[in-house]
């Protein structure tokens, strides 16, 4: 595998937890109602995406291979937990 299909396959292993990481960060505080300082959300969708990749790669190793419904599951709730934590920080 070249370099170019090794960053190809990187990408697309750590896409669905820079989606859900950003989606999360930038509709959280609007859905909840809760007031962030004007940049809190890049910190946030950061956060949550290296969250998410942690999910990700602890279903890999679990499971030893990716794309389980489960694994996209535990991504899911890990982004939420940590969405969750940052707002109940951030409105303080």
């Amino acid at each position: 595998m070249g370099p170019l299909d090794f960053a190809n396959h990187l990408l697309n292993f750590v896409a669905p937890a820079g989606f859900v990481g950003f989606f999360l960060a930038l509709t959280a505080p609007l859905v909840l109602g809760v007031r962030t300082k004007p940049g809190a959300w890049l910190g946030s969708g950061i956060l949550n995406s290296l969250v998410g990749c942690c999910a990700l790669v602890a279903g890999l190793w679990f499971f030893g291979n990716d794309g389980k419904m489960a694994t996209y599951g535990a991504l899911l709730l890990a982004c939420a937990l940590s969405q969750a934590a940052f707002l109940r920080l951030a409105a303080k």
